[in-house]
């Protein structure tokens, strides 16, 4: 009996290697935003949780705006092709999806951090 990881059929080659390259297009991790900040970073990097978490930790560079408080009239002092990398405390939270979302809406560019804090 197949397990329940082998139970779904696995992709071929092609399809796997367009979806993992396609992640990139999504998804960067800490490690390289790490690099980027200490390199001069050509995106902004945004924590979207409380403003009590960020005071109380938050990564070096960020900035803080909640997730819900992402919308049109705060974003307009970004210029349009502005990239914004958005994290949220970890992987049990969907703070970094949410405020993606609404970017996404927004018509902004968007990556996510994952992993978050």
């Amino acid at each position: 009996m197949p397990s329940l990881v082998t139970q779904p059929p696995v992709a071929d080659s092609a399809s796997a290697l367009e979806h993992f390259e396609t992640m990139f297009r999504f998804e960067t991790d800490c490690w390289d935003v790490h690099a980027a900040l200490s390199q001069g970073a050509d995106f902004v990097l945004i924590d979207v949780r409380s403003p009590e978490d960020f005071a109380h930790a938050h990564v070096p560079g960020s900035i803080n705006i909640p997730h819900a408080k992402i919308i049109a009239a705060r974003m307009t002092s970004y210029a349009a092709e502005t990239l914004f990398v958005v994290y949220c405390a970890g992987p049990h939270c969907n703070g970094a999806q949410r405020a993606a979302i609404r970017l996404a809406r927004l018509g902004r560019p968007v990556k996510i951090m994952i992993g978050g804090m």
